[in-house]
C-alpha cells in the first residue's frame, strides 16, 4: 500500500530547523552569560585580594615609618651624647693643659731666650718673649714645629730689635718676637713629657733660661 503525505513537510523542517537554532542560540547566550559572571567574580576576588594585600603593606610601611621614627630619635639622642661626651673629655684634657704646656716650654725653650707673655685662645697659643740673636728665635720655631708633642705648626708673627733693662742703668740689646703655635690636646702618650712638680713652674712669665 502506498502511503502519500500531504501535509507541508518542508516547511515543518525548516521550522525545526529554526527552533533548533533559536534554541543553540539561546544555550550560547546562557553559557556566555556564565563565563562572563564567572569572570567578574574571579576579577572581583582578585580586586579584593589585592586591596587587602595593600591594606597589609600599608600597615607594614606605616609601622616601619614609625620604627624609622624611633631610630632617628635614638640616632639624635646618641649623637647628643656623644657630644656631650667629647665636650666633657675636652674638659677634662684641658684641666692639666696649660701645666703641660708650660712644662714643655720649659724644655723646648733655647738658652738666652726669655717668655714675657703667653695668651691661649681655645687650642691657639701666642708667645711673645725676646732673644739675644735671631738664631736663638729660629730654634725655638724648630724645636716647638719638630719636636715637642704638644705644639705644632709654629708661626713667627714678628721680631724687632729692641733692649732688655737688666739693671738700673744696665741694658742690653734683644730681639723681641711673637710666635703663634697650636696646641695639642692628645699628643703620644710615649712622647708626653713629665708634669713638673708643684710650684716648679709658679709664673708664666718667669718662664726663661738666663741670658
Amino acid at each position: 500500500m502506498i502511503l502519500l503525505n500531504l501535509l507541508p513537510h518542508r516547511e515543518a523542517a525548516r521550522k525545526k530547523k529554526r527552533d533548533q537554532f533559536y534554541a543553540s542560540m539561546v544555550l550560547a547566550a546562557l553559557v556566555g552569560l556564565g563565563m562572563s559572571l564567572l569572570t567578574y567574580s574571579w576579577f572581583q576576588a582578585a580586586i579584593a585580594g589585592q586591596r587587602a594585600n595593600n591594606a597589609l603593606l600599608d600597615g607594614e610601611i606605616k609601622t616601619l615609618d614609625q620604627k624609622i621614627k624611633d631610630i632617628k630619635g635614638l640616632q639624635a639622642q646618641i649623637e647628643a651624647l656623644q657630644a656631650r661626651q667629647r665636650a666633657v673629655e675636652d674638659v677634662q684634657s684641658d684641666r692639666n693643659q696649660s701645666v703641660h704646656m708650660l712644662a714643655e716650654l720649659v724644655q723646648q725653650l733655647p738658652p738666652g731666650v726669655l717668655i714675657t707673655k703667653l695668651a691661649q685662645n681655645e687650642q691657639t697659643v701666642l708667645i711673645s718673649g725676646s732673644a739675644q740673636t735671631n738664631d736663638q728665635v729660629s730654634e725655638l720655631l724648630r724645636n716647638l714645629g719638630g719636636k715637642s708633642p704638644w705644639f705644632s705648626k709654629p708661626e713667627l708673627i714678628e721680631t724687632a730689635a729692641g733692649t732688655l733693662l737688666l739693671a738700673p742703668k744696665e741694658q742690653r740689646p734683644v730681639f723681641n718676637f711673637s710666635i703663634r703655635a697650636t696646641l695639642s690636646r692628645n699628643p703620644s702618650p710615649a712622647i708626653t713629657p713629665a708634669v713638673p712638680p708643684s710650684g716648679a713652674v709658679a709664673n708664666p712669665l718667669a718662664v726663661t733660661k738666663l741670658l
